[in-house]
């Protein structure tokens, strides 16, 4: 896809992080762009801030995780505007510790949001899309994480891997019919956003007991670990710097998406080898890098 002017983009976690930078691009390319997200407030102010630009826009507050909510998403969409031309997966939330340590919450939140979030989207959005018979692109968010091992964040890795073998077998089912649509899955490593501040958002019946809640973050692991997040975000990448490659990776019809820090492709090469010869999981952690 090159051509996007007058065209209609729907993007979940559009308030804030990468999905803000996504519908801020999309605006500047004159289409019309449909804000999808959890946090109302911040949901609004987008809203406003975007119209205020001059920009075609409409919000609608949802929780991916939800079926029923990214049905009426698709609904209140084609209403609009008619057609799905981009369809932006990229609702993210991050959390929990070990694999064994993280609450059924943790893992109930996390992969509802990351990888559910994802499945609603492709099993809702693909049919409609299918039926126009016009252009169209999805890009799902995973993270370089879908694309590593290593310790720590299991179940954010493990819906990260998630969709991009989703990702993988949409591109290729598509391509066997023919479709006019095409796959992206953005993998980016650091980009400035909230989510170590994510679970601003997380639904009341998923939220942790509020003693384990305060046993966890007294571990020094997990303070370690949020340390360094916070200042690994904050040197990352900008959305809008995210945005304006993942276009370029759009316009190109690039399927892997590697945005940012390029040393990120040398662990997903570390655990291609460890496949390829058949050896134990190398800890990207303590492995000398080239």
């Amino acid at each position: 896809m090159r051509e996007f002017k007058e065209r209609v983009a729907v993007i979940t976690g559009a308030a804030s992080g990468i999905g803000r930078g996504l519908a801020d691009r999309c605006a500047k390319e004159g289409m019309k762009v449909v804000l999808a997200d959890i946090e109302e407030n911040a949901l609004i102010q987008a809203e406003e801030e975007m119209k205020a630009t001059g920009a075609t826009v409409m919000s609608v507050i949802t929780d991916v995780s939800k079926e029923g909510d990214v049905k009426s998403l698709a609904e209140k969409s084609v209403d609009a505007f008619g057609d799905v031309h981009l369809l932006f997966n990229n609702a993210g939330v991050g959390g929990g510790t070990s694999a064994w340590e993280s609450t059924v919450a943790d893992w109930e939140w996390i992969m509802g949001v990351n990888l559910w979030g994802v499945i609603h989207c492709v099993r809702t959005f693909v049919p409609i899309m299918l039926k126009q018979q016009s252009e169209s692109h999805i890009v799902n968010t995973a993270s370089m994480a879908g694309l590593m091992s290593g310790p720590y964040s299991a179940i954010y890795k493990v819906t990260k891997h998630g969709v991009v073998s989703l990702s993988e077998t949409l591109y290729h089912e598509l391509k066997q019919k023919n479709a006019s649509i095409n796959v992206s899955v953005l993998c980016p490593g650091y980009i400035d956003t909230q989510i170590v501040d994510c679970e601003r958002n997380r639904p009341a019946k998923l939220q942790n007991d509020p003693e384990i809640e305060r046993n966890r973050r007294e571990k020094p692991e997990y303070q370690f670990m949020e340390q360094f997040m916070r200042k690994a975000v904050q040197d990352g990448m900008s959305p809008q710097g995210t945005a304006d490659f993942v276009f370029d990776a759009i316009k190109a019809e690039k399927f892997y998406i590697l945005a940012n820090p390029a040393y990120f492709k040398d662990f997903a090469n570390m655990r291609a080898e460890d496949i390829i010869q058949e050896r134990n999981p190398t800890n990207p952690l303590s492995a000398p890098l080239d």
